[in-house]
């Protein structure tokens, strides 16, 4: 389990989720700029987490046309 810092725990308890579940969902749909600002920390700091949880980001570029499907592989 990963040791977390004392405002980690504070945007856990305002979102009412672990930081696990909300930051690849907010960096997806928003960016990690978005998502920074709407967390209230620099995107310095939205990075370390990202490090720190082994939260992985990709980008992707798509040609007009293209999809991608994203499958979340449930640990048992």
């Amino acid at each position: 389990m990963t040791r977390k810092t004392k405002k980690m725990i504070a945007v856990e308890e305002r979102f009412h989720q672990p930081l696990e579940k909300i930051l690849p969902e907010m960096v997806t749909d928003r960016g990690q700029s978005s998502t920074a600002e709407e967390l209230g920390v620099s995107k310095a700091t939205l990075g370390y987490w990202l490090l720190k949880l082994g939260i992985n980001v990709k980008r992707v570029a798509l040609a007009p046309g293209e999809t991608i499907e994203i499958k979340r592989v449930t640990q048992a």
